[in-house]
């Protein structure tokens, strides 16, 4: 059967003039994402009513998650640091990246037992364990990005970005990742932010080709959603977690950063999901 094929007119602008938006997560009844040129952690309910939650003093990249008990963690990408917002709103240091590698860090994805993954550096995949310690437990990842974990806390899916695939490991009882493969060849797909569904099938957002792609285990492409600017990223949340956020902006290059946030062409857009969301993010 042929994939079925979706257009921005079918899905709903929750929100407008983000500079560049990044990492969505669904937490507490709300769309929580990273507004990198803007310096704002934003979080948004369904009627589109926004909060600043968060006022950033570093710049690009910042991603977040949240351990179980509910603190929120930050990735300072530039500095290597992961940060933890305590209950009074302070931002303190919960780890330090520095020691893994000089390079900006990207993404994270925090599981159900509190082991928090942050990929970027040159190509590989830290592990911050519930205790604290910090260690590497992949390498060789092509321009690193999304990330999810199924919910039995067994597999971690990964986005690489330049070899246009989908990765996945086993996730050990110490966190640690075993038994890398491919999960899914995208073809001429360029994965950025991912997440998981109940059928066990990955959307991705694809900054060059202006889409969002649902696609099962093996490749095979389910369902596309056209869009007339870069899909950074996606999230499934909202009631049942069956909703799915799309967070798109204009893409005119690594170089023109500043040119796209000042822009402020940046998206947050919402579209019935065939199947509810599940793991984590």
């Amino acid at each position: 059967m042929p994939s079925q094929q979706s257009s921005t007119t079918e899905a709903q602008i929750l929100l407008t003039g983000l500079a560049m938006g990044e990492s969505p997560r669904w937490h507490n009844d709300r769309l929580w994402f990273s507004d990198w040129g803007a310096q704002e952690i934003i979080a948004v309910d369904l009627d589109g009513n926004r909060e600043i939650a968060v006022r950033t003093t570093f710049g690009l990249p910042f991603c977040i998650d949240w351990l179980p008990d509910g603190r929120l963690l930050i990735v300072s990408g530039r500095e290597g640091l992961l940060l933890r917002q305590e209950p009074d709103g302070a931002l303190v240091p919960h780890a330090d990246l520095r020691g893994l590698s000089s390079g900006a860090w990207n993404e994270i994805v925090v599981d159900g037992r509190g082991n928090a993954y942050i990929n970027g550096g040159q190509g590989i995949i830290a592990l911050v364990g519930a205790e604290g310690v910090v260690r590497q437990v992949a390498d060789g990842i092509a321009f690193p990005n999304g990330m999810a974990v199924t919910p039995d806390n067994s597999t971690l899916i990964i986005a690489e970005s330049h070899a246009k695939r989908l990765t996945a490991f086993d996730i050990g009882t110490d966190g640690s990742l075993a038994k890398r493969r491919v999960w899914a060849d995208l073809g001429d797909g360029v994965p950025d932010g991912i997440c998981l569904d109940r059928d066990n099938a990955i959307w991705y957002g694809d900054v060059p080709n202006k889409r969002c792609v649902r696609v099962r285990q093996g490749g095979e492409v389910l369902q596309t959603i056209n869009l007339d600017r870069g899909c950074f990223a996606c999230m499934l949340g909202g009631p049942g977690k069956s909703t799915l956020f799309l967070i798109a902006t204009e893409w005119r290059g690594m170089q023109k950063i500043p040119e796209v946030a000042q822009a402020r062409t940046g998206q947050v857009l919402a579209i019935a999901a065939p199947a509810p969301g599940v793991g984590w993010p």
